[in-house]
């Protein structure tokens, strides 16, 4: 199975190749340069293993939720391939794959996932490994703010991503037992690709127009009230 996958969730940007679970990914941490950086490291990623894009098995993309901006990014880029190409296209959920990177890494079997989603908010979402090591969503994609967040069943859960770091303090008094990463912990192309890999071997790949973003709200900023 060969596919391209990219992420620009958040301030990582990152495209990565598998080939038959064999991954080769670039990745910058670059905020506001997704769009000038996202096409090159694709190109570059096809060039090094001699394909074409009509020569991959399909394409994956973190579909959100995250920063507005850099998931419609995302969301462009993969529908053009994909119609240029005729390839299928696989929608990982971004909090899904930024769970996958801290089982890939962190070797964590239970994962609370949180993005910073500005406007005293987080994107959320717990997901637990599989026999096969992938991770799954238990339960739905959420944002809501730190107090109202729901509380882990059991224990041994390891918290990552940019929502802990922006509500460290109210997070760690409501959930004590959760093991936090303490730095910057980006999602990484590479578990989109392995995510988006299994859902295309399974034949649920969908057509370039049904490539779309999820943004879980639609509100982007806040509102000026009326004077």
């Amino acid at each position: 199975m060969k596919v391209l996958a990219i992420d620009t969730t958040e301030e990582g940007c990152s495209a990565a190749l598998s080939l038959d679970g064999e991954v080769s990914q670039r990745f910058e941490h670059a905020p506001r340069r997704h769009s000038e950086l996202i096409l090159p490291m694709m190109d570059e990623l096809l060039a090094e293993a001699g394909l074409r894009p009509a020569q991959l098995d399909g394409l994956a993309f973190a579909r959100g939720p995250g920063a507005f901006t850099g998931v419609r990014i995302a969301s462009a880029v993969i529908q053009g391939v994909a119609l240029a190409a005729d390839l299928p296209v696989a929608p990982v959920s971004s909090l899904r794959a930024l769970a996958q990177r801290a089982r890939r890494e962190l070797g964590a079997e239970r994962v609370l996932a949180a993005f910073d989603a500005r406007m005293n908010e987080l994107y959320w979402a717990a997901c637990e490994a599989d026999e096969a090591g992938q991770m799954q969503l238990s339960g739905q994609e959420q944002v809501l703010p730190a107090h109202a967040l729901p509380l882990p069943d059991g224990d041994d859960w390891v918290g990552v991503g940019s929502g802990w770091q922006a509500y460290s303090e109210e997070l760690a008094a409501r959930m004590p037992g959760v093991s936090i990463h303490p730095g910057a912990f980006w999602n990484h192309a590479w578990d989109v690709a392995t995510l988006g890999a299994s859902w295309l071997a399974s034949g649920k790949g969908v057509a370039a127009e049904q490539a779309l973003p999820v943004y879980l709200r639609d509100q982007v900023a806040w509102k000026k009230t009326a004077s």
